[in-house]
């Protein structure tokens, strides 16, 4: 895909029918003001500053707004938070909701419909298959985003990041971590930056 995709953009730029200095902006937009590393920063925040989480879980929109993130697709946010007996995902069964500000753009499989309809059917099996095995004592609760609200996970900080920063923190945070498909990563891969992954 990333083979195709320079091809693509070198074949647009080579006839004039864009500008590269556009498209870098367009690309820095989505990889630095827009996406899931936004996402990371809320999460981390959230897990080294108890009264930012508690504002998160009060009030997501201006929790993350403080941050800079705001703006379309994520007019109303709400935060999920999971815990030991509750882990959350979200979905949107109508078409692709999702909160562009924190999370960037949705990835193909959460358009498509065997998600959106096995999100709701069957979680855990939905979640084995993206190598999530949670124990059966632990409920899953499904959001089903829409136009007016939408959802970012709040996943639980692995043990042993006790000592890490916000930004080392932040390295841990995973996309499918925030939407509920995936969890953080552990402890020693701080300093590889995944957000993106999955």
């Amino acid at each position: 895909m990333d083979l195709r995709v320079r091809a693509l953009e070198s074949l647009l730029i080579e006839k004039g029918y864009v500008d590269p200095q556009a498209l870098d902006v367009l690309i820095e937009t989505y990889e630095t003001k827009v996406g899931p590393r936004n996402g990371a920063r809320v999460i981390a925040k959230a897990w080294s500053d108890p009264e930012f989480r508690h504002w998160l879980l009060d009030d997501a929109t201006a929790a993350i707004a403080s941050l800079g993130f705001a703006g379309r697709q994520g007019e109303h946010m709400v935060a999920l938070e999971n815990t030991p007996s509750v882990h959350n995902m979200v979905v949107c069964t109508l078409c692709s909701c999702y909160p562009w500000p924190v999370l960037g753009l949705p990835p193909v499989w959460y358009k498509s419909a065997p998600y959106r309809s096995r999100a709701v059917i069957d979680p855990r099996g939905m979640l084995e298959e993206f190598g999530v095995a949670l124990p059966d004592d632990i409920k899953i609760r499904v959001w089903d985003s829409t136009a007016e609200v939408r959802y970012l996970v709040l996943p639980m900080r692995p043990p042993g990041t006790d000592a890490l920063n916000e930004d080392e923190l932040a390295d841990l945070v995973t996309r499918d971590s925030m939407i509920g498909t995936g969890l953080p990563l552990p402890a020693q891969q701080a300093t590889i930056p995944n957000v993106g992954s999955s």
